[in-house]
């Protein structure tokens, strides 16, 4: 796995923008994989929303998504990342959510970079690597 995709990775996915299309599009499906705290969040915002033709629409586009991107698994590696990243960052005095130390921690138990926006955020991480597809090249 070289490739963790953060949720706005995946939403820019979603949302069809060329940019992270085009990036995803010169990997390999093997490099890719999406945590499943990331697909909960994107269920959470979908479930949200009230009933319409939009909320019915992302459903399909989470469905393609989620149908053709590998989901990275939750191992004991995942859990043990985890709570060395909120340790670590919590006696910094710097705490994050913990859906984003459980994502960050899949790329670290994984070796693989985090494909993120929230890169100001995640940066505090230590010997996490991250892209931001969302960056101009």
């Amino acid at each position: 796995m070289k490739f963790i995709l953060d949720t706005n990775a995946v939403s820019a996915l979603m949302r069809g923008d060329s940019r992270a299309i085009a990036k995803l599009g010169q990997l390999a499906h093997k490099d890719v994989a999406v945590p499943q705290p990331v697909f909960a969040e994107i269920a959470y915002g979908i479930e949200r929303l009230p009933k319409s033709k939009r909320k019915a629409a992302l459903r399909e586009r989470f469905a393609l998504v989620r149908d053709e991107l590998t989901a990275a698994p939750w191992s004991d590696d995942v859990s043990d990342g985890f709570g060395v990243i909120k340790a670590e960052l919590e006696r910094a005095g710097t705490r994050i959510e913990d859906f984003d130390a459980a994502v960050a921690a899949h790329a670290l138990a994984l070796g693989a970079t985090l494909v993120t926006a929230n890169v100001k955020h995640l940066a505090r991480i230590d010997g996490l690597p991250i892209v931001d597809w969302s960056a101009p090249d």
